[in-house]
């Protein structure tokens, strides 16, 4: 696993050991930051679940702001840790050890992007979706990236969140998610 673009391009990142984190292969981040191309640069990003940080520490080296990164697992956090330290991005980041729908309960902040990549068949992404819309903590272009697994729906019709973009990639789907346009 690697940063695959930005000023911290080519780095590599520590996974954690055994089958408790999933990280995101660099083939279906590359696919991400694709799609989200220029809504990277200069936004506030929330890494909820962040297990190894990639996806933060992507964002950040291609020029999001800031990044806060929630994660609840002792060795995955220290992997973090680890993985900010060699990509040199500490100082724009927020480590936030505790459960996440327990952040999000405290916490009001407003994101630009946010991604959700949790244990697969938990439901834990109706969860947090649930928890960010009201008050909504996304701001008025921002963008869900949500993972799951290829058998998973999201049932987005109670939030004020639409599916914009679904992508397959093996075993995972991703859903790209922005408020809804009040007419």
């Amino acid at each position: 696993m690697r940063i695959i673009a930005g000023i911290r391009r080519g780095r590599n990142l520590k996974t954690v050991e055994g089958l408790s984190t999933r990280p995101t292969s660099d083939k279906v981040k590359g696919a991400i930051f694709n799609v989200l191309r220029d809504k990277v640069i200069d936004s506030k990003v929330l890494d909820l679940f962040a297990g190894t940080g990639s996806l933060a520490i992507e964002a950040l080296s291609r020029g999001a702001a800031e990044a806060v990164l929630v994660e609840e697992s002792p060795a995955a956090l220290k992997i973090i840790m680890e993985n900010l330290k060699i990509a040199g991005l500490l100082e724009r980041t927020k480590l936030r050890p505790q459960e996440a729908l327990r952040f999000l309960a405290s916490n009001q902040e407003v994101f630009d992007l946010i991604f959700l990549d949790p244990p697969y068949q938990k439901g834990l992404i109706e969860q947090v979706l649930l928890i960010l819309a009201n008050p909504c903590r996304l701001s008025p272009n921002g963008v869900i990236v949500a993972e799951t697994s290829k058998d998973e729906e999201i049932d987005v019709e109670s939030y004020p969140f639409e599916v914009r973009k679904v992508s397959k990639y093996g075993d995972t789907k991703v859903w790209y998610l922005q408020k809804k346009v009040e007419l």
